[in-house]
This record gives C-alpha cells, sequence and structure tokens, in this order.
C-alpha cells in the first residue's frame, strides 16, 4: 500500500476544524517527553488560523497532519514561530522540517523586517532552526512583553523561568536577525 501524501500549507478557515485535535496532540506530545509546553486554547489556535498566521500539513484525504504558527510582538519587530506539533502518525517522515520551513517563509514574508525567534527544549526543532539561520541568543534578544511569557504559566518548567526572573530557562532561544542574512 502506497503512502498517503501529505500537504503542507498555508492553514485555511476551514482548517479551524482540527483545533481541538491540535492541542490535545500539543499537551500529550508535551507529557510523553516530559518536557514544557505552553499549553494553548482552541480559540487561540482558531484565531491563528482566521488571522492568516498558520502552516497546516494534511494527508490529500483531510486529515490533520502537522501545524504551527507565527505571532507578533514589539511593535511587530519580532515575530515568534511557535507551537510546532506533528501527529505521532506522521513523525519522521519530515513533516516537521517542511512546516517550520514554511512557518518561516510566512514569517518572513508577512514580516520581511523584523527579527524571527523561536524557544524550544527539543535538537530536532534547534536543528531545524540552525539550518534556517537561527542562532542561539540570550533571553534579552527575545520579547519582553507580559503576554508572551504569561503563556508559559502552563510549562512544567515555568518555576525555572520565573526562578530565572525570566532571564533564562531550560528552553533555548534562537533568533533570526534579517540584517545578518
Amino acid at each position: 500500500m502506497d503512502e498517503e501524501r501529505i500537504i503542507v500549507r498555508s492553514a485555511l478557515p476551514a482548517d479551524v476544524l482540527f483545533a481541538d485535535e491540535i492541542i490535545h496532540e500539543m499537551e500529550s506530545s508535551a507529557i510523553a517527553r516530559g518536557s514544557g509546553i505552553s499549553k494553548r486554547s482552541a480559540a487561540s489556535i482558531i484565531e491563528k488560523i482566521d488571522n492568516g498566521k498558520a502552516i497546516v500539513a494534511v494527508t490529500e484525504n483531510g486529515e490533520w497532519v502537522g501545524f504551527s504558527y507565527i505571532e507578533t510582538w514589539d511593535n511587530e519587530t519580532l515575530v515568534s514561530n511557535s507551537g510546532l506539533i506533528v501527529s505521532p502518525k506522521h513523525r519522521n517522515q519530515g513533516v516537521a522540517s517542511e512546516i517550520k520551513s514554511q512557518v518561516f517563509a510566512l514569517s518572513r514574508q508577512k514580516y520581511p523586517e523584523a527579527k524571527v525567534f523561536s524557544i524550544t527544549s527539543g535538537l530536532a526543532i534547534m536543528k531545524m532552526n540552525s539550518r534556517l539561520g537561527f542562532e542561539p541568543v540570550t533571553y534579552s534578544e527575545i520579547t519582553h512583553e507580559t503576554k508572551f511569557w504569561v503563556a508559559c504559566k502552563s510549562c512544567v518548567n515555568y518555576g525555572v523561568l520565573q526562578s530565572k526572573n525570566r532571564c533564562n530557562c531550560l528552553c533555548t532561544a534562537m533568533l533570526f536577525d534579517p540584517a545578518l542574512n
């Protein structure tokens, strides 16, 4: 039996039907890895889709495969690439790399002058970021907006972040600066 083709593309309004599945998999995956991840609500995922700030992967038969989104900070001078998740059934097929490449391209297309950042505790994401030109930075180089850091409250490592006055945590901050690339 041939593998079903996976399509990675900008999210469409109809993709909001995947919101519950996306947030469930984000949480399940974080628990399984024993790592931190900020929880998202279905409403926040729907908002990203509706605002043209999301990339989705689906099978040609319409099954959800993966997701990621962007958000702007500091008067659109910074863009975060966030929430990258792939369903367990479709992992290790290069889907995450393709989603990451497309969400990065979306960031650059919509906000070409903005610096793009990502925070992660996962080696695979760090490698993807490095291939795209991101470099590790201190937390002082990314947003200081409280709203960004409030989202970390649901992370198992939030106590570490707070004890370090939001200067560092177990996640690695990575930044792409268009002025240097």
